[in-house]
């Protein structure tokens, strides 16, 4: 049982991370994919606490401590500042989404509750759908990057060796 402790803190850390960086990188906008961001990872992590909290043990049910949630908090903050200064917020979110999707992709595969299983395959869904929106968005947004600093592709002569 001490697995699957360990990776519901995990996942429940990793979760409310990203949930940081989300209301970080909207600070002021009224944007709908950092906010249901924020929501998604708001519900994946109070599945992984509400999960801890049932356990019988007083120590799996802690919740984490100060000096952790300031650490995650700080991490979030200095990411989502790097993330604007570069125009990358969108990457940048993807990645930390990622992230916690294939981290509750594990959590998933190897417990043994069904009913933690259906409340993660359940947020699997909406973080499915979060996924190929932030991609979406991804997509659409012009690269900061113009063709004049972009390197050109080198040329290879033709070879008559490698015509066969």
């Amino acid at each position: 049982m001490n697995d699957e402790v360990t990776r519901l803190r995990r996942l429940r850390r990793k979760a409310l991370k990203v949930r940081a960086l989300a209301s970080y990188l909207s600070a002021g906008k009224r944007c709908g994919v950092y906010e249901r961001a924020a929501l998604v990872h708001w519900r994946i992590a109070r599945i992984a606490a509400g999960r801890l909290r049932a356990h019988p043990c007083w120590n799996y049910q802690q919740d984490p401590g100060f000096f952790e949630r300031g650490a995650g908090r700080f991490n979030a903050y200095a990411m989502a500042t790097f993330a604007k200064m570069r125009g990358l917020q969108m990457r940048v979110l993807l990645d930390e989404i990622s992230m916690v999707s294939r981290e509750m992709d594990d959590v998933r595969a190897l417990t043994w509750s069904a009913e933690l299983s259906d409340a993660l395959g359940r947020a699997q869904k909406s973080m499915r759908a979060l996924i190929d929106e932030v991609r979406g968005h991804i997509a659409v947004q012009p690269s900061r990057e113009t063709p004049a600093r972009a390197a050109p592709a080198p040329s290879l002569p033709a070879s008559p060796y490698l015509a066969l």
